[in-house]
């Protein structure tokens, strides 16, 4: 049967707040909206290794999960998940453009097998069962991902660097403050949700996204061209906000179970 609409999530900043610890109402109300025959799923620029916990905290039920910034794809098969659908591309070009100009940051891809190769620890990401290289070995095989952490640089450093090595040919997403992630190009969650919605035969205006970063602007863009509806947190910077269709209250007030109650 197909659902009556598909809801693409972000996770941070929209599902969790900053410590991690879900936003108020978010349990119940995507328990409500799932029970109402919604696709409710996750799209996030989190692994899979960091974002299965949240499909199972937030007991979904969805065939379908956006990680990586659109880059992987995973389909429940049984108890158990696959890698459905994987985007992959030739990092060496880019990883020589920003070693050249971030020689002491640190960098990781993801290899299109999930596995993580980094040249450093890095906070706050999940490098369980990864391994560390040296710069060069980077760009042995293609890659879903690229990372750069730089933690003495902020958002207009990144903006200027990007500028300046004339990354045209991936698509890229500036965190909050101090890494680049940068996906192979024409991959956002868009696109990745876009393969979700066909698959479910789910009507184009029956879709609802909601997200708080730069890289949810794709997503947006994505919901809004085909009808749908795209909500920016109300924490999200300027342009995020500018980008969505509506904007809904902070994380920390809950703002993600006052949009989805909205399709109830």
């Amino acid at each position: 049967m197909t659902a009556r609409g598909l809801v693409g999530l972000d996770i941070d900043g929209t599902i969790l707040l900053q410590d991690e610890t879900l936003s108020p109402g978010v349990v119940e109300a995507v328990a409500a909206v799932r029970d109402a025959g919604y696709e409710v799923m996750l799209a996030t620029g989190r692994s899979w290794m960091a974002t299965r916990r949240y499909v199972e905290q937030l007991e979904l039920t969805a065939e379908y999960v956006v990680c990586s910034n659109g880059a992987v794809t995973m389909r429940r098969v049984g108890d158990d998940w696959e890698r459905w659908h994987v985007e992959t591309f030739d990092p060496t070009t880019v990883l020589g453009l920003l070693g050249e100009r971030l020689p002491e940051a640190r960098y990781m891809v993801e290899l299109g097998s999930g596995q993580r190769l980094y040249t450093g620890e890095i906070d706050d990401w999940t490098l369980d069962g990864g391994r560390e290289v040296s710069f060069a070995e980077l760009a042995t095989e293609e890659v879903s991902r690229v990372v750069v952490v730089s933690p003495q640089h902020d958002e207009a450093d990144f903006q200027r660097l990007v500028a300046e090595a004339g990354l045209n040919e991936v698509s890229y997403a500036i965190g909050w403050t101090a890494w680049l992630d940068i996906a192979p190009q024409g991959v956002d969650k868009g696109t990745a949700l876009e393969r979700v919605r066909e698959r479910l035969d789910v009507p184009q205006d029956q879709v609802l996204v909601a997200g708080d970063g730069r890289n949810d602007v794709g997503m947006f863009a994505w919901a809004l061209g085909g009808g749908g509806r795209a909500v920016a947190m109300g924490q999200a910077p300027d342009e995020v906000r500018d980008a969505a269709g509506e904007i809904t209250d902070h994380v920390e007030d809950g703002g993600l179970a006052t949009a989805l109650r909205t399709l109830l």
